[in-house]
């Protein structure tokens, strides 16, 4: 019967639709493949204006990354999951992935620069402080202040513009650093001018909005990694997102095997003799330190992941505010700190400052219990002896000097430490 219908359906010449149904009844198989496939559609993001935090800009950070958000190009690790949802907006940082190329992709740092929640209360303070409403424009309430018609009317960005502002960067400021933040600002065109000409009002208001709630991003962008500066690369930040070269955070590492241990209590070392000393007589020093402050690349080399802690004084020209200076205070002082908060003198730090407390906070639980006896006891004493000389720097320094010694050739030489292998095999550095 089979056969009798192909037969009858080769004569059906002027039917071509008849001919398609018969010979598909003949061959069942035919069908199957011929079938065709349902439409698969690329799945598309949402992130809404309020999640990457553009709903409140220009009270926010840049939106020189944002492109790359849009085009999927920075993808949260929860987006190569099969439900592709994005993370919970109240956490302070994430971890991405990052390509130029759509083919090759790596890990990144996704951060805010303070919680949703100390934002949002932020936010609820603009507006309950100066304009007496719960909900306002926070752009329009920021730029009726007496602080930032200052800066609108602005040539230079001097030290008075920033008094008062909580970043222990700026607490201490001198003229040629803050030359340098205008000179290198990356959320603008490039202008390479100490003036603030190429700024617009928005990007005025974004740098004293992010100067005053996390001077981090700005530091990434002032003292490049490029140039041999212990920070992780700065990308670029839409709305209220920084996104940052990706780090391990120092506590992952504190039940490392004892070599590496040993590797990163040396790099740390070396980290602060550094910040203390450098080619351009800037003093680097921590006002907090804790075991996220620091972090590790894939490659074993230590830097500052979190500079958000860094105070800075000009060893060349000296600060140009008095301590006295200081004391003004406004809503941009108040954004993520208490308005009371008393602010460190600048003649109150000492060159050994950071050392003592990463011997106090850091070192003693990268170190303890990893090595024989009798080295661990020898350790433990240094870092005792640096982590109570608050009044004794010539003390922590040769301390430090002493636990740098003898953490040298504990550490080894191998594959895992890609930063310096093959090198340290040929030279007396290592």
């Amino acid at each position: 019967m089979g056969c009798w219908i192909c037969r009858l359906c080769s004569r059906v010449a002027d039917s071509l639709m008849l001919l398609l149904v018969l010979a598909l009844s003949c061959n069942p198989s035919t069908a199957a493949t011929a079938s065709p496939s349902a439409p698969h559609d690329k799945p598309s993001y949402s992130f809404g204006r309020t999640f990457l935090g553009l709903d409140k800009c220009n009270a926010c950070i840049g939106t020189s990354i944002c492109k790359k958000f849009f085009k999927e190009e920075i993808r949260f690790d929860t987006w190569l999951s099969s439900h592709l949802k994005l993370p919970p907006s109240y956490l302070l940082s994430y971890s991405g992935n990052y390509t130029d190329d759509a083919k090759s992709w790596r890990l990144v740092d996704i951060t805010r620069l303070t919680s949703k929640y100390q934002h949002d209360r932020a936010d609820k303070r603009i507006c309950t402080s100066l304009l007496k409403t719960k909900t306002c424009s926070l752009e329009h309430a920021l730029r009726r202040t007496h602080r930032f018609q200052k800066w609108l009317r602005a040539k230079r960005l001097t030290p008075d513009l920033v008094q008062g502002l909580s970043s222990p960067m700026l607490r201490c400021p001198s003229q040629r650093l803050l030359d340098r933040i205008v000179r290198r600002y990356a959320e603008v065109p490039d202008a390479g001018s100490i003036y603030m000409d190429h700024l617009t009002d928005r990007d005025k208001l974004r740098l004293l909005y992010t100067l005053s709630v996390n001077s981090h991003p700005i530091l990434l962008q002032i003292f490049p990694d490029v140039e041999g500066w212990p920070f992780p690369r700065y990308l670029g930040s839409c709305g209220r997102l920084v996104v940052s070269a990706s780090t391990r955070p120092l506590r992952d590492f504190f039940s490392a095997a004892p070599e590496v241990a040993a590797d990163l209590a040396l790099q740390l070392l070396a980290v602060l003799r550094s910040m203390g000393s450098n080619d351009l007589n800037y003093f680097f020093y921590f006002t907090h330190v804790d075991a996220g402050t620091f972090g590790v690349f894939s490659n074993g080399h230590l830097f500052i992941r979190d500079a958000s802690t860094l105070g800075i004084i000009d060893k060349e020209e000296g600060s140009q505010l008095m301590d006295g200076q200081q004391e003004y205070k406004d809503i941009f002082s108040c954004l993520t700190v208490d308005c009371q908060s008393a602010f460190v003198s600048c003649n109150s730090i000492t060159e050994q400052h950071s050392l003592v407390m990463v011997c106090q906070e850091l070192l003693p639980k990268l170190l303890k219990g990893k090595f024989l006896q009798p080295v661990q006891d020898k350790i433990d004493r240094f870092l005792q002896h640096c982590a109570e000389g608050l009044s004794d720097d010539r003390g922590v320094g040769e301390a430090v000097a002493k636990l740098a010694e003898l953490l040298k050739p504990l550490r080894s030489c191998d594959s895992r430490f890609a930063y310096r292998y093959p090198d340290c095999k040929y030279s007396d550095k290592y």
